[in-house]
């Protein structure tokens, strides 16, 4: 579903409008490119354009440069797909594991995510599965054990395990859980100032700690690395990043491994942060709090699947889980049959927006001081998705007037100019209820 330009500026000025920025660089961006990329149900092309156009805009903003900013649809689509374009010596990348999928439970579906192998190994655990089951053997033991739970009873059992389960939601049983309620009386995104620290201006780039994963917050400081930021990623010993994963949302960065639980590491750590001008963060809520990681005149961006709030505040997730947790894959397909985005969309335009708000703070904190704290959440970027952008209403473009053929509506001519007429001067007549002569004096 492809929305007008109309929609396309507007979707950019509220992404702007929430990250507080001029209006008036809207102007500066130029959308070009082929038309008809990431098709679906939803406005998802608007959603990738106007974040990545928030993401430039932010980039010029800080530069101190004209613009123009450009937006190629190609570039975007792409972009937005990157990890399937990937190679690795010809390899195509591994995408989702075969317990990550959506599954027939006693009274609907259920979504699983278990990529990684602590997460596969708490689903196992939480249905009941040896973790030592080969694979083909534990399809067929999950898919057993879902049928004959509720979808309910599943998502809280394998959370309760420590593993990623939800069932699926219709847009209507998302609005009406309490998670749900939450994210919709939010905004998109949080900007706060926490304190008056002294404005800390850097003559040289940004220095940016990186302690995300899968994919917004890894999007978001590959395009800081890619905008001059000196990117330094901090993964724990023992469960690195997915290699595929690392390949493409790593360009432009350097990564390390640090453990935070031994002293002669955190010191290290903490020497780090120190020296930083951004903190990002993808973890779930709260995991990283002991560790302390205020610092004054430090901007800390974090991102979340269901933000800090609400029963679902402390819970781990990604897009596909969202995506099946909010309604969005019943809209993109069905209850029985539910579908998906053509692209992980919520995580990419999470990243861009991630990206965007980092940059608007360094700037304000670099004029105004400030310690700068920045939230965002997958299901916030959702619902924005789903309620946020313009929609097509036809009723702007219908018109009402009365006649001999009674109270009528009817569409707007689409032929309109400047200093052109509104519309037609009379409604239409009874057949043949006038006279067959011209109107005013003949020549």
């Amino acid at each position: 579903m492809e929305h007008t330009a109309h929609t396309v500026r507007t979707g950019t000025e509220s992404l702007w409008a929430a990250l507080g920025g001029d209006p008036a660089l809207v102007d500066r961006v130029a959308f070009t490119g082929p038309s008809g990329l990431l098709p679906a149900r939803l406005p998802v092309m608007d959603l990738a354009r106007a974040s990545v156009a928030a993401a430039g805009l932010a980039a010029v903003e800080r530069a101190g440069l004209p613009g123009p900013v450009r937006v190629d649809d190609g570039a975007v689509a792409t972009a937005f797909t990157s990890e399937r374009h990937l190679r690795i010596d010809g390899r195509a990348p591994v995408s989702f594991a075969p317990l990550s999928r959506f599954w027939r439970a006693a009274d609907g579906r259920v979504r699983t995510h278990a990529n990684y192998p602590h997460h596969r190994a708490a689903l196992l655990a939480a249905l009941g599965v040896p973790s030592g089951t080969p694979e083909d053997g534990a399809v067929q033991a999950v898919a057993a054990a879902i049928g004959e739970r509720t979808a309910a009873e599943v998502e809280t059992a394998v959370y309760g395990a420590g593993g990623l389960a939800v069932a699926l939601r219709t847009p209507g049983e998302w609005a009406a859980h309490p998670q749900g309620r939450e994210v919709a009386a939010r905004p998109l995104l949080t900007r706060e100032r926490l304190d008056e620290a002294p404005p800390r201006p850097r003559s040289g780039p940004p220095r940016v700690l990186d302690l995300t994963r899968v994919l917004a917050g890894p999007v978001a400081t590959r395009t800081l690395a890619l905008l001059g930021a000196d990117v330094l990623r901090i993964d724990p010993p023992g469960r690195p990043e997915l290699p595929d994963q690392h390949a493409d949302t790593n360009v432009g960065k350097r990564t390390a491994v640090l453990d935070l639980e031994r002293p002669s590491d955190r010191r290290t750590f903490d020497g780090l942060l120190d020296a930083a001008d951004v903190l990002v963060t993808g973890y779930r809520p709260g995991a990283l709090d002991r560790f302390g990681l205020h610092r004054p005149g430090l901007v800390t961006a974090r991102v979340s699947a269901w933000g800090d709030y609400g029963p679902w505040g402390g819970r781990r997730g990604f897009d596909s889980l969202v995506q099946a947790a909010t309604g969005i894959a019943v809209v993109e397909g069905s209850a029985e049959e539910p579908g998906v985005l053509p692209a992980q969309a919520l995580d990419h335009a999470t990243g861009y927006l991630l990206a965007a708000a980092v940059l608007r703070s360094l700037t304000e904190r670099d004029r105004d001081g400030g310690t700068r704290l920045v939230r965002l959440a997958l299901a916030q970027t959702g619902h924005w998705l789903t309620h946020g952008l313009p929609a097509y209403e036809p009723g702007r473009y219908l018109v009402e007037s009365e006649g001999p053929l009674g109270h009528l509506r009817h569409a707007l001519s689409p032929v309109a100019y400047e200093g052109g007429p509104a519309g037609w001067t009379r409604p239409p007549g009874l057949p043949g209820g006038d006279a067959p002569v011209w109107e005013g004096p003949t020549a």
